[in-house]
């Protein structure tokens, strides 16, 4: 039987050079609050149990955290072997093997963390340490081997001489420990002037004096050990993040014209031949279907755009757009707008908890709110549904197949019937009867002529 896997995730630093209000580890990176990359790790790994460590003004994270994980309070910030001993009374007696991971590092893959567990479980030394060669020392400590190329210690940077400087493994902070070991040794490290913190990199020498092997995994990539603790490092962790999520994607079929100025969320969704042109963001909850157009310059937010749906430099927020329907230029659909299928939105058009049905044509310049519009209606440049009276919002109902002249008022709450006609720069302040003409200010029912029916 597989040895049991526990996961602890530090996030209890105070991330001061963020200049934040905001929790450190709750900065999105691609869309996603950056603690939330290693604990979905932890969840395809398979690891339960699962501990955050948070500090004591952590309480945003353990609300996002929810049910996902145990969240640990280190009260005093004491350094990483201090954090992780705050986690032992979620872990101990629970798991075989810990694997330690950090709040701040979204950008370490699965794949890596994956292999890292499978060489720990393999080897079964105290201890499995992930490494990465990099001439720049990104301020990292380095791993110190002897003749036989056994691990022997970890030396920080800030008191390594000029030997150990010129070596180029640096330790990444992540491990794989022996559960039963850890915990009967962690108690045990040293203190280290002059902050009088306890640091896990001790645990190497620890290991070392009982005998015990440490092992390593050693990458190449540097961009998967990306320490946030400032706006730039957040930065770099997202262009790292987007180049891979803009990577996936088009491996799957969709076309981006130009994945630097593409920006994809982790959390979006799209389907086969879509094309992406530049200047383009997909954030949130967002759903692509196939075959659709999407840009340039667009911004679509936790919306859904059915296939061969195409968005021209246009915005649309909590809005769905069915089948083969389209938008823009510079258009914006706000929450709760849906266009059915196969409709039509001129430029410079705004809809916002609507619904137009299949086959509606929405002319330029117009706006529509609060309304509930049939099928196959036209509606002219320059319309505007009159939706709210100061204190409450009203609905704007138009029956199938009705036709809305240009630079019309539709002061709700009114209805307009299926097949009815209202005439240019009309004021509709009551309802119009199903097949009536109307068109005046305010507008009034018009006799039918022979003229008209032509």
């Amino acid at each position: 039987m597989a040895e049991r896997l526990g996961v602890a995730i530090l996030a209890a630093g105070q991330g001061t050079r963020m200049r934040s209000d905001t929790n450190k580890v709750l900065h999105p990176v691609c869309g996603v609050p950056m603690v939330l990359w290693p604990l979905e790790h932890a969840r395809a790994l398979g690891a339960d149990p699962v501990a955050v460590v948070i500090g004591n003004d952590g309480d945003a994270v353990q609300d996002l955290v929810g049910e996902r994980a145990v969240c640990a309070i280190q009260a005093e910030r004491k350094g990483t072997g201090h954090a992780l001993l705050q986690a032992a009374a979620s872990l101990q007696g629970r798991c075989d093997v810990v694997l330690c991971l950090y709040g701040d590092m979204p950008t370490l893959r699965l794949e890596t963390l994956q292999h890292l567990v499978s060489v720990h479980r393999e080897l079964r030394p105290a201890i499995t340490l992930l490494s990465v060669r990099s001439a720049d020392s990104m301020g990292f400590g380095r791993v110190v081997r002897d003749e036989d190329g056994c691990i022997r210690a970890i030396v920080e940077e800030a008191v390594a001489d000029a030997e150990v400087l010129s070596l180029t493994e640096l330790n990444c902070g992540v491990y794989c420990f022996d559960a039963e070991w850890l915990w009967g040794r962690l108690t045990d490290v040293p203190v280290t002037p002059p902050k009088n913190e306890y640091y896990l990199t001790d645990m190497v020498a620890l290991a070392t004096a009982d005998g015990r092997r440490v092992s390593s995994v050693t990458i190449d990539d540097v961009s998967e050990v990306i320490g946030i603790n400032n706006r730039m490092h957040l930065a770099a962790a997202e262009r790292v993040m987007r180049q891979r999520v803009c990577e996936h994607w088009m491996l799957e079929g969709v076309t981006l014209m130009d994945p630097a100025t593409t920006y994809i969320d982790a959390t979006v969704q799209i389907g086969q031949d879509t094309v992406i042109y530049p200047n383009t963001a997909l954030e949130g909850q967002t759903v692509i279907g196939r075959n659709a157009r999407i840009g340039p310059n667009a911004l679509i937010r936790d919306s859904v755009v059915g296939d061969r749906g195409f968005v021209l430099a246009s915005v649309l927020e909590e809005a769905r757009m069915d089948e083969a329907s389209e938008i823009g230029p510079f258009g914006h659909l706000r929450p709760k707008a849906h266009l059915g299928e196969g409709v039509h939105m001129g430029n410079f058009g705004e809809v916002k908890d609507a619904y137009l049905a299949p086959g509606t044509k929405m002319g330029h310049f117009s706006y529509v709110g609060n309304a509930r519009v049939g099928e196959d209606v036209n509606i002219g440049a320059g319309t505007i549904t009159c939706n709210y009276d100061g204190i409450l919002k009203h609905t704007t109902t138009i029956g199938a197949g009705a036709f809305i002249g240009s630079g019309t008022m539709l002061v709700a709450p009114v209805r307009v019937g299926p097949g009815a006609r209202i005439g240019a720069g009309s004021v509709v302040t009551h309802d119009v009867d199903e097949g009536a003409l109307a068109y005046g200010v305010p507008a009034r029912p018009r006799k039918v002529s022979s003229a008209d029916e032509r």
